[in-house]
């Protein structure tokens, strides 16, 4: 595999489907807000507690669905919950209140998690171990590059600032999960893993602890989601000299870093030993990132914009080693009978961040200072090095396959 996409095979296929998907959803997460609020006329307020509620709802139901792409077949289920994503975005074209905005972000968060699970799945069956966590870093490249363009159209539609052009933006994002479940139905077919009758939970992984400390840890490193999107911007707006325009530079170089490198970082991953490595190499780039973001508050703007840079690169860098290292181990650690669940519940670890993560974060870092972002810092690094032990447990307690 070499280039921007995979060159061929199932890999090509899915990353294809995120490349459709990604595209409208860069664009409506730019939009929705202004969408909400100008347009439909909720509160500030009722948006965000809509939005997290629809994420604490979506963290619960990709449990279930990824058992069901288990029991049914992942590529069924993942084209039914694209499409089902698809009538879930259309739905906020017709809410006018906050309880139909409410029951409509549940269902929007609960298919865009079981079609993660789903995806999952596809991507462990279809795909040989060894070659997992590479084809998911270029799976999150083509994502980042399909947000990107995407933001920019949402951009347009932001300067425009009509109804119709949000509307439009809420269009693209239907036809691109109605792309994606069209790509996917060229996949290989799938058959369903049979169903196990010897008396065990069918939620097998709600009663594996050691999994579910791993996906604890992971959780807590994914707190850096909310950084660049919610928290240094406003730390770059309130507490140092630096231009607002760096927020958007910030993003950028974000977007741009994972673009062209998470695919050379997830080449060090080799098998669980080398995963867990990178997750503790992780946890010290993070919290270095956390400590120079910090020191960004004092000084000239041109020096808080060398600082955030530089942060920033640290940041990026972290990120994609948390990636790679994580890829593989949600993988390697679930049963290959389970993989649906599994990711499932290995995956609550992204909706959780962006349920709890603005409000616990801005409180740390913009209540706090400085201290707050040690103390985040801190809290990188040791879920970071916590993670090699928990592995550990983890793969010793699993049943040979």
């Amino acid at each position: 595999m070499n280039g921007f996409l995979p060159t061929r095979g199932p890999a090509r296929v899915l990353a294809l489907a995120q490349l459709a998907n990604s595209l409208g959803d860069g664009a409506y997460l730019v939009c929705s807000a202004l969408y909400f609020t100008r347009i439909v006329g909720l509160s500030a307020t009722q948006v965000g507690f809509g939005l997290t509620l629809g994420w604490a709802v979506g963290s619960v139901a990709g449990i279930p669905l990824g058992h069901l792409a288990d029991r049914r077949g992942p590529k069924g289920t993942a084209v039914l919950l694209a499409v089902a994503t698809a009538v879930a975005v259309g739905s906020f074209l017709v809410v006018h209140s906050f309880v139909p905005f409410a029951i409509a972000a549940c269902l929007y968060a609960s298919c865009q998690s079981g079609l993660s699970a789903a995806r999952q799945a596809l991507l462990a069956a279809l795909v040989d171990k060894t070659e997992r966590t590479a084809v998911r870093a270029y799976l999150q490249s083509t994502v980042n590059a399909g947000l990107a363009v995407g933001a920019g159209v949402g951009g347009l539609a932001l300067q425009v600032d009509t109804r119709e052009a949000y509307l439009a933006v809420f269009a693209l994002d239907v036809l691109g999960f109605l792309a994606a479940a069209a790509v996917l139905r060229g996949l290989p077919p799938v058959p369903p893993v049979p169903s196990v009758t010897t008396g065990g939970p069918v939620l097998a992984v709600l009663r594996d602890r050691p999994y579910a400390l791993v996906a604890l840890l992971n959780a807590v490193m994914l707190l850096y989601m909310p950084l660049l999107s919610l928290v240094v911007p406003l730390w770059i707006v309130q507490r140092t000299a630096a231009p607002r325009w760096m927020v958007a530079a910030l993003l950028v170089l974000n977007t741009v870093g994972v673009v062209l490198f998470q695919v050379r970082v997830a080449r060090q991953v080799t098998g669980l030993d080398s995963a867990a490595r990178l997750v503790r190499y992780a946890g010290f780039a993070l919290l270095a990132s956390c400590a120079v973001f910090a020191l960004s508050a004092g000084g000239s703007a041109w020096t808080a914009v060398l600082v955030l840079l530089v942060a920033a690169v640290l940041q990026v860098f972290g990120e994609m080693m948390l990636a790679s290292g994580a890829w593989e181990i949600g993988f390697d650690l679930a049963p290959s009978d389970k993989q649906g669940q599994y990711q499932g519940f290995f995956g609550t670890g992204v909706p959780v961040a962006r349920m709890a993560g603005p409000l616990l974060l801005t409180a740390l870092v913009i209540g706090w200072g400085t201290a707050g972002w040690l103390v985040l810092g801190g809290v990188f690094l040791v879920a970071g090095l916590a993670m090699g032990p928990a592995v550990r447990w983890a793969a010793g307690r699993r049943s040979p396959v």
